[in-house]
């Protein structure tokens, strides 16, 4: 992956000032990345929003906004839930400060006269909420610099589209849907006319957001889709990342197509989110493979650290029910915590040359929540360079035949029983974190487990 750190579409403050004064900018959208990775806030004033702003240097203060603490504790449905330290009955569903991170300014192309701000979530004393996925993420990067690492990251994105909008796919009950390619399509480079224009018209918006991808292609199944983006800042990756999944149902919108990011959409498909991930000190990859090839002991160690940790963090990287139908056999998305070279079959994949080499983490689905996902890992290779597990050894050949390795969850449930009760992911994340997102989880399972399904009456209702 490159290290293009091209941001044409960012602002700075007095950019933002001089297009608001030109009417150039109205609106402001200050956002906030919720539990499942999408963005929640409000839509504010651009002079209106410059002055609050202007008011708070002069004043000291933090918070830039509200919202309901319950953005932060809460499933897909928006349900207020119960059982979370931060939001509920007992304490009224109060409000955490928003402040907005001014190094995040971009413009969005594909909704004129609009720009998006990325914020934090503070307590009222000025702390940050530490289930807050923006400062869990960053408190795992002062973990490794506090080591003396700068971590690199770059995400690769894979989602399915459909024909027809979102409120035809809902009337369907989303079935029969039709995607936008008539079979696998994989690097192909003569698509359809009206997927081209989407491919377009998605890198055109997104490099004026300052979001620029390094590749678009087709993937392996008929109407998906994988996007990677340029190497670079952990938390600015992720940060863009939200933006892309925004823009991607925004432009599915208009191009009378359906976007999903669900992890396995159908019995037969996955969708993943994988990261590649290296550490660097004084400009220098500690991953880099020299030319005899032997694997660099830092290097070594993160990936211990991985796959030691991974099994006792999975809900933060498979979040839903859904996540777990995409790990079978055969299917590019791993069964074991496995490590191999080049081998897609693998939970950690070493891959790239010389100066470019790095890890990729293949665990995540496309349902994953980017900042949960990369917090996990980089706890997990904090963990390997301090605690020093044993590496198991490599995996040769077919990664889905290996014998006695350490399976992935079957399910969030056992996925779950490993989370609340791991001291490491404890001693990562502290206490209130685990029991939070360990509430979401048994939330989800709880939904789940009283719904007769589509299959079901398909499968028994003539042979019960």
């Amino acid at each position: 992956m490159s290290q293009d750190n091209q941001h044409t579409g960012c602002l700075s403050l007095n950019d933002l000032k001089t297009a608001v004064d030109s009417g150039a900018v109205t609106t402001v959208l200050l956002a906030v990345p919720n539990m499942l990775g999408q963005l929640k806030g409000k839509r504010l004033d651009a002079r209106g929003f410059l002055q609050t702003i202007t008011k708070q240097t002069q004043d000291g203060a933090k918070a830039g906004a509200e919202m309901c603490t319950y953005v932060l504790a809460t499933d897909v449905d928006m349900e207020p839930l119960e059982g979370f330290e931060l939001a509920g009955w007992e304490t009224g569903f109060g409000d955490f400060g928003v402040v907005p991170d001014l190094a995040t300014i971009r413009r969005l192309p594909y909704m004129p006269g609009t720009v998006l701000l990325h914020a934090d979530a503070l307590h009222h004393s000025g702390l940050p909420i530490d289930a807050a996925p923006r400062t869990m993420l960053r408190t795992q990067i002062d973990r490794l610099k506090d080591l003396g690492w700068d971590v690199k990251v770059g995400l690769e994105s894979e989602f399915m589209l459909y024909h027809g909008t979102a409120q035809q796919a809902h009337a369907a009950g989303y079935r029969a849907l039709e995607p936008v390619a008539p079979h696998n399509l994989d690097y192909a480079l003569d698509h359809p006319v009206e997927l081209t224009d989407f491919f377009d018209d998605l890198e055109n918006v997104l490099h004026g957001a300052g979001t620029p991808v390094e590749a678009v292609k087709t993937e392996g199944a008929a109407g998906q889709i994988e996007v990677t983006f340029p190497y670079g800042d952990a938390l600015a990756a992720c940060d863009a990342y939200t933006v892309y999944k925004h823009a991607v149902k925004h432009l599915g919108g208009r191009h009378t197509m359906t976007p999903t990011f669900m992890a396995s959409p159908r019995t037969d498909l996955g969708s993943g989110l994988h990261l590649h991930l290296s550490l660097w000190r004084d400009g220098r990859n500690a991953f880099a493979i020299p030319q005899e090839g032997d694997l660099p002991e830092t290097m070594q160690e993160a990936m211990a650290g991985l796959l030691s940790v991974l099994p006792h963090l999975t809900p933060l990287l498979a979040p839903h029910i859904n996540s777990y139908k995409r790990f079978r056999p055969r299917s590019f998305a791993p069964t074991q915590f496995t490590w191999g070279r080049d081998n897609r079959g693998c939970t950690i994949r070493v891959t790239g040359h010389g100066d470019g080499a790095h890890l990729e983490n293949r665990l995540p689905g496309a349902d994953a929540n980017p900042y949960l996902a990369l917090a996990a890992s980089l706890a997990a290779i904090h963990h390997g360079l301090t605690d020093r597990p044993e590496l198991p050894p490599q995996t040769r050949g077919d990664a889905y035949q290996v014998a006695g390795g350490l399976h992935v969850p079957v399910d969030l449930g056992e996925a779950l029983a490993d989370f609340r009760s791991s001291k490491i992911a404890l001693d990562a994340f502290g206490p209130t974190v685990v029991r939070h997102y360990a509430n979401a989880a048994r939330h989800e399972i709880r939904w789940h487990r009283h719904r007769v399904t589509d299959t079901e009456r398909e499968r028994g209702f003539l042979r019960a």
